[in-house]
């Protein structure tokens, strides 16, 4: 639904490099630092353990889990420092190494983040931080002040790890609930147009079935096409309700009145202009002569208002166009802005979408489509396309 942004995209890519520059510049530093003047084989160990932990760390694939790797890393750590201690100490033991260090660091805040089950993510994330504390010990020390205090060190370093990863995880869940909240809130609006439309095509089929109750005797051949007239609209209502018969009906709504989408269309690019902002609005031929279903009319409605919100909100001075057209059969709208002429500042919590994610819900709702991304020129353009209606017996659509 959404793209990502150019420079989104290279930022990624900058810090993607810089990551992996720090990594290499670990490695090298493990390896010229770490080895022992006699070249005992404890002091080589930095350099394999820790590329092997970055394997884990860096993964491209799925599979196995990142639950699954970090639980083999913290094993692994831990049964190389259990290893040292008992077979190379005292007289032999080796150090540990920097890039190990902070990929445990960093496997330590991705698995509270990431592993979707709390009871795993606290069983991987305890392994890591005891991995964590207790690697100054593959080093001998002269007191035991000094082991004590590295130890403490890499306390706090596992401590802030999983400070970050938890508090990232608690910013995903309040992510997940807050476009739940808004895909219900958009569903509610939706339905709330459910009596509207229903009591719009019901007055319909009544006042077309007393029409040819009166014309069945001075007029029976005109008899035949009201009562397809009275099928098709009982399908429409049914389709209506069977899309949003699942929700209920607020009391502060105020929505798109049948057949006059593109009045209030008009009405609300004329509003938005009146900030001096260049909007044009244009409706082809093709557009205005198709029939659409009430709940259709409302969402076209909505896609325009949503875009053209988000362009008074984050793009000031842009200029807008707003344009409906046929492609196909089916109805596409586009709302389309330049690059803004000011950078507002970013909203506190950052930009959330959760606009967009309704809307998606709303347009998914009945039947259409919805695609927003970024173009060439800085801009942003919104496109949705909706299912029309057949025509009726004698209409031009």
């Amino acid at each position: 639904m959404y793209s990502e942004t150019p420079l989104f995209r290279r930022a990624r890519r900058v810090l993607t490099a810089a990551g992996c520059i720090l990594l290499t510049g670990l490695w090298l530093l493990d390896v010229f630092a770490g080895r022992a003047p006699d070249y005992r084989w404890t002091s080589w160990l930095p350099m394999v353990s820790g590329p092997l932990a970055c394997v884990a760390l860096l993964w491209p694939g799925r599979r196995p889990s990142a639950q699954v790797r970090a639980a083999l890393v913290a094993g692994g750590s831990l049964a190389l420092t259990v290893g040292v201690g008992a077979f190379a100490a005292p007289d032999g033991a080796g150090t540990w190494g920097l890039l190990e260090n902070v990929a445990l660091l960093v496997l330590l805040s991705r698995a509270v983040r990431a592993v979707p089950r709390p009871w795993t993510a606290a069983a991987v994330s305890a392994a890591l931080t005891v991995a964590v504390i207790v690697i100054p010990l593959r080093q001998v020390f002269t007191d035991n002040a000094a082991a004590v205090g590295w130890c403490l060190l890499m306390t706090f370093a596992a401590a802030a790890a999983l400070a970050w990863g938890l508090r990232a995880r608690l910013l995903e869940e309040r992510r997940v609930r807050d476009i739940t909240a808004v895909r219900q809130r958009e569903r509610l609006e939706l339905a709330h147009d459910l009596h509207d439309f229903v009591a719009h095509h019901v007055t319909g089929i009544i006042v077309q079935a007393n029409a040819a109750l009166i014309l069945q005797h001075t007029a029976p051949e005109q008899v035949g096409p009201l009562l397809e007239n009275i099928t098709r609209s009982g399908s429409e209502t049914l389709d209506s309700m069977r899309r949003l018969v699942r929700v209920l009906r607020e009391d502060d709504h105020a929505g798109v009145r049948p057949g006059e989408v593109w009045a209030e269309l008009d009405r609300l690019v004329s509003a938005f202009s009146e900030n001096e902002t260049d909007v044009q609005l244009h409706v082809a031929a093709a557009a205005r002569e198709v029939r659409l279903a009430p709940e259709v009319e409302t969402s076209v409605h909505r896609v325009a208002q949503e875009a053209l919100t988000n362009v008074r909100r984050h793009a000031p001075g842009a200029a807008v166009a707003v344009r409906a057209d046929m492609d196909g059969r089916r109805l596409r709208v586009e709302v389309h802005n330049t690059a803004p002429t000011a950078r507002l500042p970013v909203p506190v919590g950052g930009c959330g979408g959760f606009g967009l994610v309704g809307l998606h819900e709303r347009v998914k709702a009945v039947d259409g489509a919805l695609t927003a991304a970024p173009t060439d020129d800085g801009g942003w353009r919104v496109t949705a396309d909706f299912p029309v209606l057949a025509a009726v017996a004698g209409s031009p659509a």
